[in-house]
């Protein structure tokens, strides 16, 4: 690595560190001395306060849930650990959801990595490329036996969880609604999942059950859809396929439906 690189990485270090000297103590001289400037501390302050600031813009139902106040509390030792990757810090925060998991002060709410999970599919679907999305009639046009051999490609936007034991759907339905209210005591304490995905120009999202994320598990490993709709009844055998398949195509959650055996995909339309 040429010394510009090594002082840039020094220099990165040394910003996001809790002791700042000492994350330069075996960096080159010039940067020991800088980090003792006042600037150096002024700049410092305003890297972590924007780091934290865009924790706050992009989970925006964490915030809801537990306050602005105790957010930026975990956001400020999230940012020690996980400097920005990309140059732009509308998408930054991938893995705070990981990191909320083993955080001790969210422990008594075990619910809450799952909510910043479904922030952060919010934010991938709004900056994934645009898909083209499967028209329910291509579907109902092929001859049941191509059917079970075709393919189904979920679209680039499309981000799926599942609780077995949370309300996720509702928690982040309403912790999403800036004119909600924060009272969740007539929520129905039971698993949920939620399907988020942006098939034209907008974020959208749906409550799905097991059925549902287990036929998209299916179809996003590449198995055909015969597959697929075993392993939905397999997880709730009293599914209707054919309303879980209206759902998924309803919601915009396919890209590219295509034909098994050589035959060529069927084309794609956008969504209505």
């Amino acid at each position: 690595m040429s010394a510009l690189g090594r002082f840039q990485d020094a220099f990165a270090c040394a910003l996001l560190a809790n002791d700042p000297s000492s994350a330069s103590g075996a960096a080159p001289r010039d940067l020991s001395a800088l980090v003792r400037q006042p600037a150096f501390a002024v700049y410092r302050n305003t890297v972590h306060g924007g780091l934290i600031d865009a924790i706050v813009a992009n989970h925006p139902a964490v915030e809801r849930l537990v306050g602005d106040e105790w957010l930026r509390a975990a956001a400020a030792v999230f940012v020690r650990s996980h400097p920005p990757t990309h140059p732009t810090l509308a998408d930054y925060g991938e893995g705070f959801d990981r990191f909320l998991a083993g955080f001790g002060p969210a422990s008594a709410m075990p619910y809450l990595p799952l909510v910043a999970r479904l922030d952060r599919a919010w934010t991938e679907a709004h900056a994934a490329r645009d898909d083209p999305v499967v028209d329910p009639a291509s579907m109902t046009a092929l001859a049941p036996e191509r059917l079970a051999d075709a393919l189904l490609v979920p679209h680039a936007a499309s981000r799926w969880v599942r609780s077995d034991e949370h309300p996720i759907h509702a928690l982040w339905t309403r912790s999403r609604d800036p004119d909600g209210g924060n009272d969740l005591a007539d929520v129905a304490w039971r698993g949920e999942g939620v399907l988020v995905t942006r098939p034209i120009d907008a974020v959208r999202w749906i409550g799905i059950g097991p059925a549902h994320c287990a036929f998209l598990d299916a179809c996003a490993a590449g198995r055909p859809l015969a597959e697929a709709a075993g392993g939905a009844l397999d997880a709730d055998g009293s599914t209707d396929l054919a309303r879980l398949m209206a759902d998924l195509l309803d919601a915009g959650a396919f890209a590219r439906l295509s034909v098994a055996h050589g035959s060529a995909p069927v084309a794609p339309t956008t969504f209505p």
